[in-house]
């Protein structure tokens, strides 16, 4: 089976404005999420699309990355309960990499996703990045896709590769 990788970018900020979708919803900076709350956070969001990239990584690597200055992470919360979770990566300089996204199953289909991402994506430009990129795959949610193009991202790349 083949897996298709979709790289997208944007060089400009949208200015696309989402209204919140529900009350008793909170966007919270983990600043240093320990190993085992990341690791929740990207088992309960990428189980269902395959996501195996960061379990493959050992304590070590994966604390050198989330731990580093220049990562981010950002946690939704709907009423007070984690609901997904967006890393942005600026060890780059003059770019950002939206590097993880997704919302946990139990709150896809409610309009937390659009929001999100364009919480995520003012985030990401009030570092004034020359580009905001990331990538997706047709392993991801169907959704996917479409929803990083209406926010504003162009495709800029596709590789096809036989999947490992």
């Amino acid at each position: 089976m083949n897996v298709k990788t979709t790289y997208l970018e944007m060089v400009t900020q949208s200015q696309r404005s989402v209204p919140v979708p529900v009350d008793d919803l909170a966007v919270i900076h983990a600043v240093t999420p320990t190993l085992a709350y990341y690791r929740f956070l990207y088992d309960a969001v990428g189980r269902d699309w395959d996501w195996t990239s960061r379990k493959k990584l050992s304590d070590a690597e994966l604390a050198q990355i989330i731990h580093d200055r220049g990562v981010e992470v950002h946690v939704l919360f709907v009423a007070g309960v984690p609901a997904g979770f967006a890393e942005l990566d600026r060890r780059t300089e003059g770019e950002i990499e939206l590097k993880q996204f997704g919302l946990m199953p139990e709150f896809l289909g409610r309009g937390l996703g659009r929001y999100f991402l364009q919480w995520t994506i003012d985030r990401a430009w009030s570092y004034r990045p020359k580009r905001l990129w990331l990538h997706t795959c047709n392993f991801d949610h169907p959704a996917a896709l479409p929803n990083y193009q209406k926010a504003g991202f162009t495709v800029y790349k596709e590789e096809t590769k036989p999947r490992e």
